[in-house]
């Protein structure tokens, strides 16, 4: 017998990308430059299911939304994109899907489009691959309900393949939709779920993939572009933690993959760190046996507060070169102005004109730990000038004269629907400032060495010797070959340099399908 809910992804959330997260950066390219073997091998290769299609493991959102809807009495079961049409059967009322960029523009994905000549992105493909399915099951009478981080995308564009877009949190509000859906009573086209309390919130009850578990929700510093700020901050109960870390360490999985918009805020109160509820955090996890704890998040003006914070958890993690980690970090912008008035608390517990030593002190403190930080930089601001610009590339440039290793990524700030900025225009090269250019040519001339230097840290999780090999080769190639794109932006700016981008990316691009040619060949017994 079929379930009456039955809950999916498309590919480009639903993977275990290959054992490291961060290679699902690659599925924001533009689908053009990354051949399909590629994508299903090595960087989204699909999800492992048992015989009646479940999933064996699954996305975190969608194993948190999987014990809400248990824990409220329907019968639910999650499953992989591939396997949809099969396990949605003729009980099957309900399709739920969660998406994180489904028309390929959050900040990542609209860059590298923009910058790489253009054409629909990974994300998007999957996307589109998803809806047809859903598509079909629509016609048999199913109706489909779209959450998750990238819902504010679909918001004022609804696809013709779901009936209700869900926006927000899922514990309170989501059962009572799900009852409406399911007897057949009017939904509205767009719902928003309401925060819930900590104690509102049930622990997975299923194997998350990388050993992903939540520590915090939201973030209480108040930046204008963030789309995490709107959202009440909590930390979840230590006993709650430790729960979903036995249901993944049930299934085989060691690895533990801390989901926190800030790792330092756990346990926190008014922004200030909480050096004992870290501590007793990381020691309580590390003492259940786990090979080891990794986070996505962190913020430099916490780390520059609690240094000692910072080394003692990676003495207790036992981090290393090989085993360090690489979690993204907001530099935002060098300019004061911007700063002030964008994303005042960001500096907090400094003042904005401190910004810059926040920033070295911070990269500083995090290197001698073992943890590199991949900098994100928020550029195409209305109001935003070159002066404002060349105050962000002086501060970069600070950055690379002092030897650290990281990455600086300067994004497009997107005016995402659900942040203070949801009504600026979208950045575009034609009013970006002209020494954008300039400040992404040292970027990424910069991220380069950085890149070839850790491709052992960003390969590390992957458990397949022979694949492990051939994604560290493919870093390097791929590096190489649009390392040529970056070096003219030396000389070349605004919308010559985007034409040229074009031209030489579609070169590489024919040395990238030369090496997918030859990696079939070899790898057609696997």
């Amino acid at each position: 017998m079929s379930p009456e809910v039955v809950l999916t992804a498309d590919r480009g959330s639903f993977t275990d990308y290959g054992g490291s997260s961060v290679l699902g950066y690659v599925a924001c390219m533009p689908s053009r430059l990354v051949p399909r073997f590629f994508m299903d091998r090595f960087f989204t290769p699909p999800v492992q299911t048992d015989e009646q299609g479940k999933a064996t493991v699954a996305p975190y959102a969608l194993r948190k939304v999987e014990s809400v809807l248990l824990k409220a009495g329907f019968d639910c079961v999650v499953t992989t994109p591939e396997k949809l049409e099969r396990v949605a059967g003729d009980q099957t009322k309900l399709v739920g899907i969660t998406v994180h960029d489904p028309f390929g523009i959050d900040p990542v994905s609209f860059k590298l489009s923009m910058l790489f000549g253009g054409g629909k992105t990974w994300t998007a493909r999957f996307f589109e691959e998803l809806g047809d399915k859903l598509r079909r099951l629509r016609s048999k009478g199913i109706k489909v309900i779209a959450g998750g981080p990238g819902a504010w995308e679909i918001q004022f564009n609804k696809p013709d393949f779901v009936d209700t877009v869900f926006v927000g949190e899922a514990e309170v509000t989501l059962p009572e939709i799900v009852k409406k859906m399911l007897d057949g009573a009017p939904v509205p086209q767009v719902v928003r779920g309401r925060d819930a309390k900590v104690e509102e919130i049930p622990p997975i009850v299923n194997p998350a993939r990388l050993g992903e578990v939540q520590i915090t929700r939201g973030c209480p510093r108040g930046c204008q572009f963030c789309s995490i700020t709107p959202e009440t901050f909590r930390s979840l109960p230590l006993s709650l933690i430790k729960k979903e870390i036995e249901v993944n360490l049930k299934s085989g999985n060691k690895r533990v993959e801390f989901i926190t918009d800030d790792i330092l805020l756990y346990g926190s109160q008014r922004l200030r760190t909480n050096h004992e509820a870290i501590v007793k955090l990381y020691e309580e996890v590390m003492n259940m046996g786990v090979d080891g704890i990794w986070f996505p998040h962190i913020s430099a003006p916490a780390v520059r507060e609690s240094p000692q914070t910072v080394k003692k958890m990676a003495e207790i993690a036992r981090y290393d070169f090989d085993r360090a980690v690489a979690p993204v970090v907001g530099l935002e912008s060098g300019s004061f102005k911007i700063l002030k008035k964008y994303m005042y608390a960001k500096a907090f517990p400094w003042k904005p004109e401190e910004w810059w030593d926040i920033i070295i002190d911070a990269t500083a403190i995090m290197n001698d730990a073992l943890i590199f930080p991949c900098y994100t930089m928020t550029i195409g601001y209305p109001d935003e000038t070159t002066e404002d610009v060349a105050q962000s590339i002086e501060l970069v440039q600070r950055v690379i004269d002092h030897g650290f290793t990281a990455w600086i990524f300067p994004l497009p700030v997107i005016p995402i629907g659900t942040t203070r900025i949801r009504d600026n225009p979208f950045p575009v090269l034609e009013r970006m400032p002209e020494n954008y250019w300039d400040l992404l040519y040292i970027s990424w001339k910069y991220n380069f060495d950085t890149t070839r230097k850790l491709i052992p840290v960003l390969t590390h999780n992957i458990k397949r010797a022979l694949y492990k090999k051939f994604v560290q080769f493919m870093i390097d190639r791929v590096f190489t070959s649009i390392e040529g794109v970056f070096q003219s932006l030396k000389e070349t700016h605004g919308k010559k340099a985007y034409e040229f981008a074009a031209i030489n990316l579609d070169s590489a691009l024919g040395t990238i399908k030369s090496v997918y040619w030859l990696m079939r060949l070899a790898f057609k017994p696997l």
